[in-house]
């Protein structure tokens, strides 16, 4: 029963997102089409909730399920000088700050992740695209640096900044990847800031050093080289004001499967 409702949840969620991203600019210039996306994406968010479940777990497989190879979806190499640097000496001076709306602003190292209790979990990726890849992922649960950083009470959402330029504009200045959850999505026991894929460091391919997996979500929310965390009340003073890179272009804020 659990596995058809999660079809069904998927299979409108991809029909959703096939509809939205058709036709894109003109439906942009009506009046009423934000309105029509808005109000299916809260459709969308509250029926996963209220048949999944706040805490209900993403179906999870056996090693024999594991692809042979699992497949890179967006950004595959920031490129970046500041990037290439990090990569050249195994990160070792990468640090994620967690800020923003807590009480107590974090500054971690990869080896400060690495050394909070970890989980592992094979699990199903499922892109937008409607390609789907199983993996083994393990990291750090998100909800560990949460209860270390204490959101404050309005607190709303965690922000993930990443360090892959998607665009960059006439005078140089480099639109970056972001993305963002709200904090039931983001202290689910399966959200994690994952830094191994079956098994081994993170591939540069696939987000290193770290990436996000919140596996209740359509691929483009696993945001890939995280840099910062940062938790707001809203987007508002944040790019396009929609949530993530891809929200500011069309796509729904809610990619729930």
């Amino acid at each position: 029963m659990d596995r058809d409702r999660r079809r069904f949840l998927t299979g409108a969620a991809l029909s959703a997102g096939a509809f939205t991203l058709a036709g894109c600019d003109g439906l942009s210039r009506t009046s009423w089409w934000p309105r029509v996306l808005a109000g299916a994406e809260a459709v969308t968010k509250r029926a996963q909730r209220l048949v999944a479940g706040s805490w209900s777990l993403a179906p999870e497989y056996t090693k024999a399920d594991i692809a042979p190879e699992f497949r890179a979806n967006g950004t595959l190499d920031p490129g970046t000088p500041a990037y290439a640097q990090m990569a050249a000496n195994g990160f070792r001076n990468w640090r994620i700050p967690v800020g923003g709306l807590v009480e107590t602003p974090l500054d971690l190292s990869l080896a400060d992740l690495r050394a909070m209790p970890p989980r592992t979990q094979i699990t199903r990726h499922d892109c937008v695209e409607g390609w789907s890849c199983i993996g083994e992922w393990t990291g750090t649960p998100l909800r560990l640096l949460l209860a270390e950083a204490r959101p404050k009470p309005n607190a709303n959402y965690v922000v993930f900044y990443c360090a892959d330029p998607m665009s960059t504009d006439q005078d140089g200045n480099s639109t970056f990847y972001y993305e963002s959850l709200d904090l039931v999505e983001a202290s689910h026991p399966q959200t994690l800031l994952a830094y191994k894929l079956n098994g081994e460091d993170l591939p540069v391919a696939h987000g290193a050093p770290v990436r996000l997996r919140c596996e209740r979500q359509l691929g483009y929310k696993h945001a890939k080289y995280v840099q910062r965390l940062e938790l707001v009340e809203n987007f508002d003073h944040i790019n396009g004001g929609k949530g993530g890179y891809w929200e500011d272009l069309g796509y729904s804020w809610w990619g729930g499967i």
